[in-house]
């Protein structure tokens, strides 16, 4: 995975899992632009962080050995990559 610049936020495409079990929604795989797919090791927490109107789905994921943060933007559907630890 090429550098994060930890005060940027980047948009990615996920693939994300609705509706299973207890977890009502768990981030798969995703990709940053330019680069192949990426797949998440292990979920490891949620929470939810409300924004003005805004819900922001916020999942912490390791790829690898590699901690990072998706979040899920409710009003335009969208995912971001906000930080990598």
């Amino acid at each position: 995975m090429k550098n994060f610049n930890k005060n940027k936020i980047e948009q990615v495409e996920v693939m994300a899992l609705f509706g299973y079990e207890m977890t009502p929604c768990q981030p798969l795989t995703f990709r940053r632009r330019g680069e192949s797919e990426t797949e998440v090791s292990e979920l490891l927490r949620t929470q939810i962080k409300f924004v003005g109107g805004v819900a922001l789905h916020i999942f912490d994921v390791l790829v690898g050995r590699e901690q990072i943060t998706l979040e899920f933007n409710s009003r335009d559907l969208s995912w971001h990559l906000t930080q990598l630890a």
